[in-house]
This record gives structure tokens, C-alpha cells and sequence, in this order.
């Protein structure tokens, strides 16, 4: 594209052989990213679509037949000039894709809208009604919406009227620049969704106040500076999931859960896990509940002097969490007083949308590959959640920042969304093929874990549980019948919003709203008919439950560590500085 001189290249020979070199480094990256598999999946799927579909045919010619005298009507609109005043397609509501006027007050764009739109639902609605089995038909309905998404005119520069506009507006400057940002996210082998210069980890991120005071090959452990004269006794242990960055819970002051839990006076020790290399692919679940979880929880006891440790995880940390808490329970160790799961699965049966990747093939395929390689690399990971999502997370940024040129705007939590950790080989293994696969942890004696038998019933720690309505990784249902498994008392709330927008709600902001007090023992339809809504975030009902269990005041501590275990390095630490890129 460009010269030595950083000229951009005229001859056009030179552009045309630059621009293929650089398409089929952009087709790599595709692939390595998981769009052959996209493919690949879709094809499989529709095929045995149509192979039952012979069996009776009439589904899919009436199917056709409409689609046909839509497409009639959608003809006989644009030839009499009436598309956009009696449209035959119009988009679902939040389908912000098309809401610029350019795409109706253009008949032609107007006409390439709502073919589109007549397409794609002709595609998601005999997907719909395929009737196949239940991992099947998600499957396909799955990757027919991506493979629907991906073909949207809105992500063609040619078919997209903005994108047209602005080029003209601009005189080509936003399609050069959309150019280089597209070379530049190759460089980088992923999709820039926030304008990553803007943040620093320890300046404008995970800046609350704090020392590294142990680490191991697993993890390093923070304990945060009090933020009040008085802290209660029992500290609080926070275990964040492995497969992403600690930072997610001290983003800015105005959203740091590590924050607000140091000015309710909490006395705050934070696991920072390793971004493991392909030289550690034997960590294994054992190594991060026994040398991981455990040993934190010994070290923040000795520090703070307790007996007993308020422990607050997320995610598959959560699943460690309750990993933990069978073991201790099973050598009839009480080091935990008291554990919220934050948007947990315990219990896999109903794992999501999440599902549509785990079958016997899909797990053993990718269970190969991360054998070979040593580490599930954290950018295969971050795709796979992104194309839960991939109009928001992946299309969106492929209009704006490669057709229109648009540098992304700064966004914390995004920022920390292309900041993945790789997972070691066994460590995954396990966890997809005893979890997610087989779901042994709800088994009583399923597992043996850190050489204990683990029956989830014997746990009698009280237990506060955070799921969000939206959550499409551990969705609310699926966590909720995690309350039937332990043998103590179990508070459930339900927050609004999705798996990361519900959890990081912060009180100061108010915002949103939750259900609590709903009924116990019917199921997860009859609790949310049943239970109370409060306004605003679930941060303060949880202070009060934990604070109820955080025993009394004490002077807060005016040193990190003890004399067995000295400061390290400030936080937020080495561990969650490497990065991927």
C-alpha cells in the first residue's frame, strides 16, 4: 500500500499484487480465528437438514414458494416506487444495522435491505423448523445466523450506502484508512474493538491501591490497601476465572468492584492468575484448586490472621470455587465462611449457547490440536465467545473501522475483552470433557479432585449466587440449578443485563435492577414470577448479605503481607501485564 518512503503505492500493478498479498494474510487470520470451521459447520448442518427434509419435502417448498412471492412483491414495490412505504421486510427490533435513512430513502439500497432481510428469514425459519435433535437444531440455528450475518450487505462497501457516502464525503480518505486499519489488525491477528492506546494497566487501569505479597507458577496474590480506618475480621479472598484477565473487577474507580468492596471496609486478597505458556500445558485442574485456590486461601488467612475467609469468585473461578469447597468439605476444613458464585455454572446440563461448540467431534478435533500445541490459545477462546455475539462484536467493527476508517472510541471493557489468557492443555481438557461434557461435578463421587472425592453435598458453606437475565455463557436457568446441589443455606439473585454488563454494575451509577426473595423448590420460572424487583444494582444487596457474615471491626491493617509472606512488587502485578500479542 505504501512506499519506503510511507508514500501510498500508484502503480497499480503494485497496488493490486499488495492488496492480494495482504487478502490472503486477512484469509488466515479468518481461518486461524474460526471461519472455516464456520463454514464448515453451516454446510454440515444444512445438509442434514435437507437429507430429513426428503423425507417430507412439502416444508421446504412452501418455504420457497413464500420466499418466491415475496421477492414478486418486493419487485413490484421497487418498479412502482413504493419500497420503503410498504415494505414486504423490515428489521427485527435491535437490529441497529440498517437504521441509517440512506437505506430508505435509496430505493435501490432499499431493495437490497429487504431482499436480504427476505433471505435471511427464509434461512432462520426452516432452520427453526427442522425439527432435528436438540443439540442439532442449535447447532444449526447457530451457524446459520452466523453464516446469515456474514453475507449482510451492511458488511460489503459496495451494497453498504454509508460506506459509499462517506467515501465520497471524504474523497477515499476513510477507505485508505479503512485499509490501514485493516493491515494493522492483521499485524495484530484479531479485531480492534476499543482504541487500545488510550489504557495502561497500573494508570488508568486496575489502579486501585496494592502489593503482590505470593506467587507461585499458578497465580500471584494481591492484598489491597484499606480504603478505611476500621476493616471487618474475616477477609474477603476474590477468585476471578482463569480464562480472562483479574482487571474485569478494578476497571476505574467509578466501576472497580475491588473498590467498592474497600470502601464497605472489606479487607480485599485477589487471585491474579498466570497467562500460561505452551511449557506449562501439564497445570492441570488439581494444580489450580490445590496450589491455585487453596494455597491462597491458606496465605490470606495467615496474613490477616483469621480462621475463616469470605470468598467471592466468577465464572469458571466460581467452578474452581465450588471445586474447592468439596475438598475442604471432605477433609472437614471450614477456612471458607462464606462464597458467592458471580454468573457460574456448577451444574453443565444446560451450558448456553456455549453448547453449539461441544459435541464428541468439535471437543475431540480441538482437544487434538491443543494437545499438539500445549495451550488453548485465548484468542480461539475470545472468538468463540465474540461469535455469540458477532453482529455486535465482530460485524460492527468490520463496517466501522475497515469500510468507514473509523478509529474505535476507548472502552474499558473492551479493552479488556482483547486482552485474553491462554488456558493449559490439561487444564482444559479436563474441564470441557468432566464438565461440560460429561458433568461430573453434580455427581456425587464423580470426580476425585486434589485426592478427595467431591460430593457438592457436603458442603454446608452459605452461599449467595448472581446470575444475569441475559447471560448466553451461563445462562440463569442452567446456574440456578446449582441450589438444589449444596447442603447449606443458598441465597439466589437475578441481575439484569449479560454475563459481564450485569456482574460490573456499579452502585454509585444506580442503574438497571434486580429480583431477589423469589420462591425456592419449584424451578427458575416459578422464583422470577414469585420474586421482588429492586431497582439499581444487586452490589449493595450483596454487601449487606456478606456483611452479616464478616464478623466484627477491627483496625484495618497498615502493612502488605506479614513476615512470611513480604511484598513482591506493587499491583497490580507482573501476571496480568503479558499479553498475547
Amino acid at each position: 500500500m505504501t512506499d519506503k518512503q510511507g508514500n501510498i503505492a500508484t502503480d497499480p500493478q503494485e497496488f493490486i499484487n499488495y492488496v492480494n498479498h495482504e487478502t490472503s494474510k486477512m484469509l488466515e487470520m479468518f481461518s486461524a480465528t474460526g471461519g472455516d470451521d464456520i463454514l464448515r459447520q453451516f454446510t454440515q448442518s444444512w445438509t442434514e437438514l435437507a437429507t430429513r427434509s426428503l423425507e417430507d419435502p412439502t416444508v421446504w417448498v412452501r418455504a420457497i414458494a413464500d420466499y418466491q412471492q415475496a421477492q414478486f412483491n418486493l419487485w413490484r414495490n421497487l418498479l412502482t416506487g413504493n419500497t420503503s412505504d410498504n415494505p414486504v421486510a423490515e428489521p427485527p427490533p435491535g437490529d441497529r444495522r440498517f437504521k441509517a435513512e440512506e437505506w430508505s430513502k435509496n430505493p435501490v439500497f432499499d431493495y437490497i435491505k429487504q431482499s436480504y432481510l427476505l433471505t435471511s428469514r427464509m434461512l432462520t425459519e426452516m432452520a427453526h423448523n427442522a425439527k432435528l435433535s436438540p443439540q442439532e437444531q442449535q447447532k444449526l440455528e447457530f451457524y446459520t445466523r452466523q453464516y446469515v450475518d456474514a453475507l449482510s450487505p451492511t458488511n460489503f462497501a459496495i451494497t453498504n450506502p454509508e460506506v459509499l457516502q462517506q467515501a465520497l464525503e471524504t474523497k477515499g480518505e476513510s477507505l485508505v484508512n479503512g485499509l490501514k486499519n485493516l493491515l494493522g489488525d492483521i499485524e495484530k491477528g484479531r479485531i480492534s474493538m476499543t482504541d487500545e492506546s488510550s489504557f495502561e494497566l497500573g494508570k488508568n487501569l486496575a489502579t486501585t491501591e496494592g502489593a503482590v505479597v505470593f506467587q507461585n507458577d499458578i497465580f500471584q496474590l494481591i492484598h489491597y490497601k484499606p480504603l478505611t480506618e476500621q476493616v471487618y475480621e474475616r477477609p474477603t479472598l476474590i477468585v476471578p476465572p482463569s480464562i480472562n484477565k483479574f482487571y474485569i473487577l478494578d476497571l476505574q474507580q467509578d466501576n472497580s468492584f475491588v473498590r467498592y468492596c474497600l470502601e464497605q471496609g472489606q479487607d480485599v486478597y485477589l487471585i491474579s492468575w498466570t497467562n500460561p505458556s505452551a511449557e506449562q500445558r501439564d497445570l492441570n485442574w488439581d494444580d489450580y484448586v490445590g496450589d491455585g485456590i487453596l494455597k491462597a486461601l491458606e496465605v490470606t488467612k495467615s496474613i490477616s490472621g483469621q480462621e475463616k475467609v469470605n470468598a467471592v469468585s466468577w465464572c469458571v473461578g466460581g467452578t474452581l470455587m465450588a471445586s474447592a469447597l468439596a475438598v475442604l468439605a471432605n477433609r472437614k476444613d471450614n477456612s471458607v465462611g462464606s462464597c458467592t458464585f458471580l454468573t457460574t455454572l456448577i451444574d453443565f446440563s444446560n451450558p448456553g449457547d456455549l453448547c453449539v461448540y461441544i459435541d464428541q467431534y468439535q471437543v475431540k478435533q480441538l482437544e487434538s490440536k491443543v494437545n499438539n500445541e500445549g495451550i488453548l490459545h485465548g484468542r480461539e477462546l475470545a472468538t468463540s465467545f465474540n461469535m455469540l455475539r458477532s453482529n455486535d462484536l465482530i460485524w460492527s467493527y468490520v463496517v466501522n473501522n475497515y469500510l468507514k476508517g473509523q478509529t474505535p472510541p476507548p472502552f474499558d471493557i473492551l479493552y479488556w475483552n482483547s486482552d485474553p489468557t491462554n488456558l493449559p492443555a490439561a487444564m482444559y481438557t479436563y474441564y470441557i470433557n468432566n464438565m461440560y461434557l460429561e458433568n461430573k461435578l453434580v455427581e456425587p463421587d464423580g470426580l476425585t479432585i486434589c485426592g478427595e472425592p467431591i460430593d457438592l453435598r457436603k458442603v454446608k458453606t452459605p452461599c449467595y449466587f448472581l446470575s444475569t437475565m441475559e447471560d448466553h455463557i451461563a445462562p440463569w436457568k442452567g446456574t440456578f440449578k446449582a441450589l438444589d446441589l449444596f447442603g447449606g443455606t443458598v441465597e439466589f439473585v437475578l441481575g439484569a443485563s449479560g454475563h459481564v454488563a450485569g456482574v460490573i454494575n456499579p452502585a454509585k451509577k444506580n442503574r438497571r435492577n434486580f429480583w431477589i426473595k423469589g420462591e425456592m423448590g419449584r424451578g427458575p420460572e416459578a422464583w422470577l414470577e414469585t420474586a421482588e424487583r429492586q431497582e439499581g444494582s444487586w452490589w449493595n444487596n450483596w454487601n449487606e448479605w456478606l456483611r452479616r457474615r464478616a464478623g466484627k471491626k477491627v483496625d484495618a491493617p497498615k502493612d502488605y503481607g506479614n513476615s512470611d509472606y513480604k511484598v513482591i512488587e506493587p499491583a497490580p502485578g507482573s501476571y496480568v501485564r503479558k499479553r498475547l500479542d
